[in-house]
């Protein structure tokens, strides 16, 4: 989209992660000058994964973001469709738990890399996005919209329109805000969850193929901690270990031997142990990753500068809506923005915030909660029972929506309608089946049980898409 004004200054973007390049993409695309500022080296020359990535599940609020842009198909060439969790229990039984009723609404399993170098090249694409890699943000002249950074070993600054802090690198706007939070008011918030992870690698079969079913997330719950895996266009899975980092009886801390780790993935995990090609190899050169919840406030100062994406509200990746916040954001930025921008970056800050805000918090408490879910519950008899009403349900009436369904596939359902309309719904029909065996669900009266939870809980206002699969 186009506009009219024209800073007269360049725009700067900290950090050239996801909704870094998106944002300045979405920027160039308006015909502003930007300069986006990344402290790592370009990801589509250098290799720095590091073991750290944990695939992304895009979904449609991030598909939303990227049709602005213009590159939906692009990406979607480098996924895998991913239609429910393939849950596998402790005897190697499989049961797949369907994310939705409705035929073809799935998830995109992607690759970080991947897509992060296809949104650089759709910045670079707009001709008027300047990426400086390897130079750190130092600090903020919050006022006066100067930007400090260091490249070469030389200390520099750029004068800026207005600041935007994306991704992990936006910390540093997010730092400067921090030492003025006094006279800002700035509250800051970080709560790292006592599990950490580590990614270990299953290889394409021989002739290229996935070696355990494709279109699924797998889970192995184990209580008190699980494994995931997902899979990639080339065939491979990137597998994901959740522990406790100390305490209990197994934990990062007490897997210190290839020894102990060969054993501990042979009892816990048979079925898919002998598809990890290197293990001990993956375990012990892959870095075991933290994992923590940000929240803070406020997200913009004097009109100046904004925190966006991982920069104002980092979330645990449990709902996998980390990426597709940040997507949203910026979406939701730029169509505030619209086609008569005046160049008021005050008045569209502040009320990007006040919209945004309580979205962010309500992503954030659900992911944490997902993990519950994720690791204890998805194999409880009474949650099977919920999920198989809900996807009747959602089978059924157009305008029933599980929480999953409300989250992941209604992108103009904000997140916080959401929470509370999903949670009222979670409560009621785990209560309703609590006294219901798997053999009688389908003799529920759908339409009874539908008027119930309406009653109950209400009907959410905003529109959900029919399916994302692009054929």
């Amino acid at each position: 989209m186009a506009s009219a004004y024209r800073p007269q200054k360049p725009v700067v973007v900290i950090g050239a992660g996801l909704s870094g390049a998106l944002m300045a993409t979405v920027l160039g695309q308006r015909g502003f000058s930007v300069i986006l500022l990344e402290k790592r080296p370009d990801l589509r020359t250098t290799d720095i994964s590091a073991g750290r990535s944990i695939n992304l599940a895009l979904s449609n609020r991030g598909i939303r973001a990227l049709d602005k842009i213009g590159i939906t198909d692009a990406v979607l060439q480098t996924t895998i469709p991913v239609y429910g969790r393939m849950v596998h229990d402790d005897r190697g039984n499989t049961d797949l738990q369907l994310y939705s009723g409705r035929k073809n609404l799935c998830n995109y399993s992607v690759k970080r890399g991947d897509l992060n170098a296809l949104l650089l090249d759709a910045a670079e694409g707009t001709g008027r996005v300047d990426i400086l890699f390897q130079a750190t943000c130092t600090h903020v002249d919050l006022q006066r919209a100067v930007v400090y950074y260091t490249k070469d070993g030389q200390e520099r600054q750029i004068e800026a329109e207005v600041v935007i802090g994306a991704d992990g690198a936006g910390s540093a706007l997010r730092r400067s805000m921090l030492q003025h939070s006094s006279t800002l008011r700035f509250n800051y918030m970080q709560k790292f969850i006592d599990h950490g992870y580590k990614e270990l690698r299953i290889p394409p079969s021989g002739d290229g193929s996935h070696r355990i079913y494709a279109n699924a997330l797998h889970i192995w719950p184990k209580g008190e901690y699980m494994l995931i895996a997902l899979p990639n266009a080339d065939g491979s899975f990137t597998v994901t270990l959740f522990l406790p980092m100390e305490g209990g009886e197994v934990s990062f801390a007490t897997l210190q031997t290839p020894e102990a780790v060969r054993r501990f993935f042979e009892r816990e995990f048979a079925d898919v142990v002998m598809h990890i090609e290197d293990l001990e190899g993956d375990f012990f050169r892959n870095p075991t990753g933290t994992m923590s919840t940000i929240k803070c406030y406020p997200w913009k100062t004097y009109g100046r500068t904004l925190l966006i994406g991982d920069a104002a509200h980092a979330v645990v990746p449990f709902y996998g809506q980390g990426m597709n916040a940040a997507f949203e954001d910026v979406r939701i930025l730029d169509d505030m923005m619209g086609e008569d921008f005046d160049g008021d970056w005050r008045k569209l800050f502040t009320e990007f915030e006040r919209l945004r805000k309580p979205d962010a918090d309500a992503i954030a408490d659900m992911a944490e909660e997902n993990y519950y879910e994720m690791r204890k519950y998805v194999k409880d008899t009474t949650f099977i029972i919920k999920r198989k009403l809900e996807l009747a349900l959602e089978q059924t009436f157009d305008d029933f929506h599980s929480k999953y369904s409300l989250v992941t596939y209604c992108d103009e359902v904000p997140y916080r309608v959401a929470q509370r309309l999903g949670h009222c719904q979670d409560d009621y029909l785990m209560e309703f089946s609590s006294n219901l065996r798997l053999e009688t669900v389908e003799h529920i009266d759908l339409a009874t049980l539908l008027k119930q939870i309406r009653k109950a809980c209400g009907t959410p206002k905003g529109t959900c898409m029919s399916s994302v699969k692009r054929e």
